[in-house]
């Protein structure tokens, strides 16, 4: 699996900041505890490089990344301590170049037509949108998204618990970022058990598990139908006539003949078809 496919099936990228490497494996290991097995790291303290390299010795299940990188020297650095891939605000055409010949992977920063133009040329389709509360949020990367179809966003500052489900819901969005499951006063104060009760909460948002509807399964129209008249009749439900079932509001689905399942079925709904199904496999 790629990297930016763990991403994906992660559906949150938390932006760590380590004051002190000898907190980077316990805080790898709380968000592993949470569900999440992909952080980036950023390059905004001298513990950074260390951290990078503390989590990619003992933390094997973890893909850790180096954010904030903002010039080809860090860049190298913290692929020379094992960063699997690098995060930059903005797009920089030589740390883009030298990502992309050593076969790194590299999520620019990129809101405007110009810089996704740029970061295509070179290969990519996975782009940070960065800050994503100040350039437009969803309707932005919703706009941007009509001429740049291939381009799936990881929307970065201003997302949080509470619209982080919203966001992952977009088709155009690979995964979202943020602190607030990690933050610097929760890492310095060893909260790691909330960090680890924060991701699950977190995933829980992104994943959006509801029940979709319920589905009956009948022997054939007649009795499909008839099923879908006593529910009229009781309770005033309006039925939908469809091909291969038929529908007593959205939540009911009655099949016009043996569908899923020996009696019937339950849909649930996601937000995030591949994230879910990475999901059920480990459970």
């Amino acid at each position: 699996m790629t990297v930016s496919e763990r991403m994906s099936n992660a559906g949150l990228v938390p932006v760590v900041v380590l004051e002190n490497a000898a907190d980077a494996v316990p805080v790898a290991r709380a968000l592993l505890a949470g569900g999440v097995d992909v952080m980036e790291i950023t390059f905004r303290t001298a513990a950074a490089e260390d951290s990078i390299r503390a989590v990619a010795q003992e933390c094997d299940e973890m893909v850790v990344g180096a954010g904030t990188v903002v010039t080809l020297e860090q860049c190298r650095r913290a692929v020379d301590a094992g960063a699997q891939f690098i995060v930059s605000p903005g797009y920089d055409d030589e740390v883009v170049a030298w990502c992309v010949e050593h076969d790194v992977t590299i999520v620019p920063g990129c809101v405007t037509p110009t810089e996704i133009m740029a970061a295509m040329k070179r290969g990519l389709s996975v782009l940070k949108f960065f800050p994503a509360g100040v350039y437009g949020g969803l309707s932005a990367m919703k706009a941007l998204s009509a001429p740049f179809g291939s381009i799936r966003f990881v929307p970065t500052g201003g997302v949080n618990e509470k619209n982080c489900g919203e966001y992952s819901a977009a088709p155009f969005v690979h995964a979202i970022g943020g602190s607030w499951v990690c933050t610097k006063a929760d890492i310095a104060a060893h909260n790691f058990e909330k960090i680890t009760q924060l991701c699950k909460a977190a995933r829980a948002a992104i994943l959006g598990f509801e029940v979709g509807h319920v589905g009956v399964n009948c022997k054939d129209d007649a009795e499909a139908q008839a099923v879908c008249d006593k529910l009229t009749d009781a309770f005033s439900f309006p039925a939908k006539i469809g091909n291969s079932s038929n529908f007593s509001t959205d939540a009911i689905e009655v099949m016009k003949g043996c569908g899923r399942g020996v009696n019937g079925h339950i849909a649930i709904r996601t937000n995030k078809v591949s994230m879910a199904v990475a999901e059920l496999e480990k459970r």
